[in-house]
C-alpha cells in the first residue's frame, strides 16, 4: 500500500510530533508532507527527523518564516489545497488544529485524520497568544476566523475516518464537524527505568511553556509554599521570560531537555503539576505516571481520562493559586503508595497499544 503522511508544520517537538514520529515508525517508507520544516528550532529533538523524507511547500523558502507560523494559518488552507496526493492509496493526516491539512487533494485515496483537536483559536479554547486582548486584533481576527471556520468545516468533510486522541476531542469533532471519531490514545514511550524512586525531593512541571498551560500557577503556588519546583521546557511567545520574572528562590528552570533527562527528572519528583486548561489529551502526565509519579492536575479536558483521582493523582477545580495550593497541601498530607498504581495505569496508553490499533484501522482501507 502506498501511504503518505501529512502534518501541519514541524518546528517544535511535543505530543503531536511524537504521534507523527510513531506513525512514521509504523510506515517508514511514507514521505511526510508539511508546510515548513525547521530543524534548527527542534533543539535536542532535531535528530529524530534527520533521515525522513520530508516534502515541504514553497513556504519553506520564505524569509523569517519561523516568525510567521501563527499568521500563516490564513493562507495554509490554500497551501494544502495545492498538495496533490492522489497518487497514494492512503493519506494519514496528523492534525494539530492549526493549518487545515485535511484539504490535500486525495483523489481516490482514503484519508484518515488523527486529530489532536479542532483549531482551538476558532472555537473559543485557550490559545498560546492572547490576541483577543487587543481590540483591533480582536475585530480583525474574528472577521478572518468566520471564514476560517467555514474552511475548517469543509476540510473536515474530506476525511474518511477521524481518529481522536481522547474522548474530549471526539466530542469536539462531533460538535463542530458532525462526524463520529474513533478514540485511540496517543503513544507514550514507557521507559524501562519506570520504577519507584524513594528519593523524591521536588515537584515538577513543564513541557511546552505556553499560556494555556498555566505554568505560572505552579510556580507561584510553590513559591508561596516554599516548595522546590523544577520547570523544564521551551518558552513560547515570551511566556518563558514571564515565568522567570515571577519565580522565587525555590524554583529551578532546567530548559529544554532530552528524553533521558526527562525520565530522570520525573523519577525524582514527588508529583507532577499540570494546571493546563482545556487540554486535548496531555501526554506528559501519562509519562509522569509511567515513572510512578502522581499528577496534580486542573480538572479539565482529556487529562480527566488518564488520571484517576486519589489513585494516580489529585485534581483541583479552579484555575487559581489558592485552589492549586490547597490541593498541594492535601497531597502532602496523604500517606499513599502512588507508584505501582500509576505505573499500572499507563499500560492503556502504551506505544504498542497505539501501533496495534492504528494498524487495525489502516487494514480497513
Amino acid at each position: 500500500m502506498n501511504i503518505a503522511l501529512v502534518h501541519d508544520y514541524i518546528k517544535e517537538y511535543g505530543g503531536a510530533e511524537r504521534v507523527l514520529e510513531t506513525l512514521h515508525e509504523l510506515f517508514p517508507q511514507a514521505p511526510v508532507y508539511t508546510t515548513v520544516y525547521l530543524p534548527e528550532y527542534l533543539g535536542p529533538h532535531k535528530k529524530r527527523f534527520a533521515s525522513w523524507n520530508i516534502k515541504t511547500s514553497w513556504l519553506q523558502h520564505v524569509p523569517f518564516v519561523a516568525k510567521l507560523i501563527s499568521p500563516l494559518r490564513l493562507i495554509a488552507p490554500s497551501i494544502f489545497r495545492h498538495m496533490d496526493l492522489s497518487a497514494y492509496d492512503l493519506v494519514i493526516v496528523s492534525a494539530t488544529g492549526a493549518y487545515a491539512p485535511n484539504l490535500v487533494k486525495k483523489g481516490k485515496a482514503k484519508l484518515i485524520c488523527y486529530c489532536h483537536t479542532p483549531p482551538r483559536y476558532l472555537y473559543g479554547y485557550a490559545t498560546a497568544r492572547n490576541w483577543k486582548n487587543n481590540p483591533v486584533l480582536r475585530i480583525i481576527g474574528e472577521f478572518f476566523n468566520h471564514f476560517l471556520r467555514i474552511t475548517d468545516y469543509e476540510s473536515s468533510q474530506n476525511v474518511d475516518q477521524f481518529i481522536a486522541n481522547s474522548k474530549e476531542v471526539a466530542l469536539r469533532i462531533k460538535k463542530f464537524y458532525r462526524k463520529d471519531a474513533l478514540v485511540i490514545y496517543p503513544p507514550v514511550d514507557i521507559p524501562l527505568q519506570a520504577k519507584s524512586n524513594r528519593s523524591r525531593t521536588y515537584f515538577l512541571t513543564g513541557g511546552r511553556l505556553a499560556t494555556p498551560k498555566h505554568i505560572d500557577l505552579a510556580i507561584t503556588a510553590c513559591t508561596k509554599l516554599s516548595l522546590p519546583l523544577k520547570v523544564f521546557g521551551k518558552g513560547f511567545a515570551g511566556y518563558g521570560e514571564e515565568l522567570r520574572a515571577i519565580a522565587g528562590p525555590t524554583i529551578e528552570f532546567v530548559g529544554e531537555i532530552t528524553d533521558v533527562e526527562k525520565w530522570k527528572l520525573m523519577r525524582g519528583a514527588r508529583a507532577f503539576l499540570f494546571p493546563s486548561e482545556d487540554e486535548d489529551f496531555g501526554i506528559i502526565p501519562v509519562e509522569a505516571m509511567a515513572c510512578g509519579t502522581p499528577v496534580i492536575a486542573y480538572r479539565s479536558g482529556g487529562v480527566v481520562e488518564s488520571v484517576v483521582e486519589r489513585k494516580t493523582g489529585l485534581f483541583f477545580d479552579k484555575l487559581s493559586i489558592s485552589s492549586l495550593s490547597q490541593t498541594i497541601k492535601q497531597f502532602e498530607k496523604m500517606k499513599v503508595d502512588w507508584s505501582s498504581v500509576c505505573i499500572n495505569q499507563v499500560r492503556t496508553f502504551s506505544k504498542i497499544s497505539f501501533m496495534k490499533q492504528m494498524r487495525n484501522v489502516v487494514k480497513k482501507y
